[in-house]
C-alpha cells in the first residue's frame, strides 16, 4: 500500500497544528474514518482513547530508561523534532542518541491539553500540551518543562501504530 499522500497529510497537518498550538482549534474538518476502501473489509476507526493510550505507551518506554525501547515506537524513516535539543532527528541512531540524553534527567510526561484528528484509518495525529517531570542526573535537582507537541501515527501492516513524525517545543511562555 503506498502511503505517501498519508504522508503528504500528516506533513501538512502537522505544520497546521504546529501553527495553530496557541489555539488549538486544529482542521475540523479533516477528522473522520477513511471511505474510501473500495473492496476492503469495514475495519473499525481507531478511537480517541486508543490515540491515547499510544502516549502512554511511549510514556511507559521512557521510564524503563532504554533508549532503544523509545526508539522502537518510531517508524523507521520518523522524524523527531526534540524539546530539549536543537538537532532534527531522521533515523533510528539520531532518535537512540536523543533519548539517551533526555533519559538522563528521568522524565515522566503528564498530558494536560489532546486534540485528536484521525486522517483515515491508517494515520492519526495526536497535538496538543504536555509536561515533563526532569531530575537533573548530576545534582538531583527537579524541573518541570512544559511544551507543545504533535504526534503523527501510522498504523503498520502488522496493526502496530508508530510514530512517523514527533515534534516537541517548549512553550513560548513560562
Amino acid at each position: 500500500m503506498n502511503r505517501r499522500p498519508a504522508r503528504r497529510r500528516i506533513a501538512v497537518a502537522a505544520a497546521t497544528a504546529v501553527l495553530a498550538a496557541g489555539s488549538f482549534a486544529l482542521g475540523a474538518g479533516t477528522a473522520g474514518a477513511d471511505s474510501g476502501s473500495k473492496g476492503t473489509k469495514h475495519v473499525k476507526p481507531v478511537t480517541k482513547a486508543q490515540v491515547l493510550g499510544l502516549f502512554d505507551n511511549w510514556n511507559a518506554a521512557l521510564q524503563t530508561g532504554d533508549p532503544e525501547k523509545v526508539a522502537d515506537l518510531y517508524a523507521k524513516d520518523a522524524v523527531l523534532l526534540p524539546t530539549v535539543s536543537n538537532q532534527v532527528r531522521t533515523d533510528r541512531a539520531g532518535i537512540v542518541d536523543y533519548f539517551a540524553h533526555f533519559l538522563q534527567s528521568k522524565p515522566v510526561g503528564t498530558k494536560t491539553e489532546s486534540v485528536v484528528n484521525v486522517l483515515d484509518r491508517d494515520t492519526v495525529i495526536d497535538t496538543g500540551v504536555y509536561e515533563f517531570a526532569l531530575t537533573d542526573h548530576d545534582t538531583g535537582e527537579k524541573s518541570t518543562v512544559k511544551a507543545r507537541y504533535t504526534y503523527a501515527y501510522e498504523k503498520q501492516p502488522n496493526g502496530t501504530w508508530l510514530i512517523v513524525n514527533h515534534h516537541s517545543s517548549k512553550m513560548p511562555q513560562g
